[in-house]
C-alpha cells in the first residue's frame, strides 16, 4: 500500500558568524545577492511543486 504526504515541513535556520556587535547588521536587512538568491530558491521550489501537481 502505498504512502501519501499530504504535509511536508521544512524549517531552516542559518547562524551567520558575528564579527562584533558594533557593525553587525539588524536581522531584517538583506544584501542583493542574499535577496536574489532567495528569490531563485523561491522560483525552484515553486517550480518544482507545479510539476508535482502536473503528474
Amino acid at each position: 500500500m502505498p504512502v501519501e504526504i499530504k504535509e511536508l515541513t521544512i524549517k531552516v535556520n542559518i547562524n551567520q558568524p558575528q564579527q562584533n556587535s558594533t557593525s553587525a547588521l539588524p536581522d531584517a536587512a538583506v544584501n542583493e545577492p542574499d535577496e536574489a538568491l532567495l528569490k531563485d530558491a523561491v522560483e525552484q521550489v515553486l517550480r518544482i511543486l507545479e510539476n508535482k501537481k502536473e503528474r
